[in-house]
Formats: structure tokens, C-alpha cells, sequence
């Protein structure tokens, strides 16, 4: 696995030093680190981002129960695009067109999405949709099916046998397990996780429903995905922060198993909710996404003023 660090806006860098250990030990050393990411002034920035998204987004969210369809553009090329948008492309100008798939978290809809939708439309990506699932869902399984069925529809749809797959939280995971265990490898060529939590999360304790209980760690779930997947074909990055309420500890987002050889990004002061709609983590998933960060164990990241894309 890889690990890269990349510290919130503002005061990006090209040049990023290695991840260091952020899993506290035990619980006390969990809460000390936790209040000093808190009260640190990137971590009192994302709050504060964090707070005024989740208002907005409470907003927005009944606009984003109707599932959203795909519509291909077939007049599209790369060429007449901005010079930002060509240099994306440059090394695999056909990556702009393999379609990108947005999957929501629990209790959540594509209304999510709404900023990183634009932002990588902005960026030149041609076709790109959301996936709604019923937030009645009982478990992992059934959804990764589901999901599964919708990718197939949309290759059919565009001509195109593989798609691109951005999952936020448990979307995350629900793409992780068509991949690894229902043979989703085959049509999903990236997937890029954005506070998913790969190794559970000490929330899931709160709450005794069947899907939740999935997401305890040591569960059967996180089991049967710990289980070898030789040969996968799908390229992982998960997108972590250590400022994630909902990951408990922080370093829960990064997926470690060893044959999907998956390269970990820490995004520093950034929240849960957040994380689809920051600047710089837009800008990870387009460059990803674009086979930009194919090979490499770190990243070059152009520095922005603002959080939000």
C-alpha cells in the first residue's frame, strides 16, 4: 500500500511527506489526538466548512431523492477543452470519456455530489451520474448487487466496458465489495473511497441495526473483504482525513489490504461531510480518475485559496 499526506487549504505544497501513524493507542490517546486535530486552526476551519455544509446540504437534499440518469455526449472531445482540461488528459485522453458513477453514503442521496458533479464536468469529464439506494438498505451485500446491475446498464447504455467509481462513506464500501467479492473488478477500472470506513468505525457500536452492526469493526462483513482477492483489476485510493467525526479512529479510512495495493491519501482538517465538496479532494478524485496518479507514491498538488471546489 501506499500512503500519501496531503495537509488541508489553504497552504498546500507540492512536495508531501510520507503519512505518519495516525492511529492513537487506546482510547484516552484517541480523544487527546482528536482535540488537538479539533482545536488546531485547520481543524477549526473544517469545522466551521463542516458546519455550513451540512446546512446546505440539509437544503438541497430533497432535490437529490430522484435517481439521476446518464446522458452520454457523444459530440464530446478532448480537444476544443481548456488547456487545464487537456493537460488533465494528457497521458490517456480517452480517460476523460469512461463514465464516472457517484455512490452516496448511509441516510444520504446524490444531493451529496452536487459540487463534485459540476467540478468534474468543469474538469472534462464527460459523463458523469449518481447512484441513489434506498435508505431503507438492510446490508452491504444487496447493495453491492444493485450497484453492480446499474454499472452493467450503464456500459450498455454508453458502449463503454469499464466506469470509473467515487463512493462516499458507505458508498465506499458498497463499491468495494462489488468489486472484491462479486466480480466488479471486471467493469469498474478505478475506485476512489472518500471517508469509507474500511476497518469500521467505534460509531457502529451506537446503533444495533443489521447494516450498522456490518460496519463494527472485526465484523463478518469487514472479515469476508479482509479475505485474498488475488488478480483484482480495479485501482484503489482511499481518501481519508483526520478530522472525520464519523471515523473512529481517523485511520479506519484507509483500506489496507494487500492485494488491491491501494493508495491512501490523509486529507488533514477536512470533515466527514465535507469531503465531497473540498477543493483539493476534487481535485485527487479528478487527477486519479484521469490516470494521473497511476504508479506514483506521492503527490504534486497545485496550491488553492479556498476549500471549496
Amino acid at each position: 500500500m501506499h500512503a500519501t499526506d496531503l495537509p488541508s487549504a489553504p497552504g498546500w505544497h507540492a512536495g508531501s511527506p510520507a503519512a505518519r501513524n495516525d492511529v492513537p493507542v487506546g482510547p484516552a490517546a484517541a480523544v487527546r489526538e482528536g482535540l488537538r486535530s479539533l482545536l488546531s486552526p485547520a481543524g477549526l476551519t473544517g469545522g466551521l466548512t463542516e458546519l455550513a455544509w451540512v446546512g446546505a446540504h440539509a437544503l438541497i437534499y430533497p432535490l437529490g431523492t430522484r435517481m439521476e440518469q446518464l446522458r452520454p455526449n457523444a459530440q464530446y472531445r478532448p480537444g476544443p477543452q481548456p488547456p487545464g482540461v487537456r493537460a488533465l488528459f494528457a497521458d490517456d485522453p480517452l480517460a476523460a470519456r469512461i463514465p464516472v458513477v457517484l455512490v452516496h453514503g448511509l441516510v444520504d442521496n446524490r444531493s451529496i455530489f452536487a459540487v463534485m458533479r459540476r467540478s468534474l464536468r468543469r474538469r472534462g469529464f464527460a459523463q458523469v451520474c449518481s447512484w441513489n439506494y434506498s435508505p431503507l438498505l438492510r446490508d452491504v451485500e444487496s447493495a453491492a448487487a444493485a450497484l453492480g446491475a446499474h454499472i452493467e446498464r450503464i456500459c450498455q447504455d454508453t458502449g463503454h466496458d469499464r466506469v470509473h467509481v467515487v463512493g462516499h462513506s458507505l458508498g465506499g464500501l458498497v463499491a468495494r465489495y462489488l468489486v472484491q467479492r462479486l466480480g466488479g473488478d471486471e467493469r469498474i477500472d478505478s475506485l476512489v473511497t472518500l471517508g469509507t470506513p474500511h476497518g469500521g468505525t467505534l460509531w457502529a457500536h451506537v446503533l444495533p441495526t443489521p447494516l450498522v452492526r456490518q460496519l463494527r469493526p472485526g465484523s463478518v462483513l469487514l472479515r469476508e473483504l479482509a479475505e485474498p482477492a488475488p488478480g483484482c483489476r480495479t485501482r484503489v485510493t482511499a481518501v481519508y482525513s483526520d478530522l472525520d467525526q464519523m471515523l473512529v479512529p481517523s485511520a479506519v479510512g484507509r483500506c489496507e489490504h494487500p492485494d488491491l495495493r491501494a493508495r491512501n491519501v490523509l486529507v488533514r482538517g477536512v470533515g466527514h461531510m465535507s469531503l465531497p465538496i473540498h477543493r483539493a479532494v476534487v481535485d485527487e478524485v479528478a487527477a486519479t480518475l484521469a490516470g494521473r496518479r497511476a504508479g506514483t507514491t506521492t503527490t504534486a498538488v497545485v496550491p488553492t485559496q479556498t476549500a471549496v471546489a
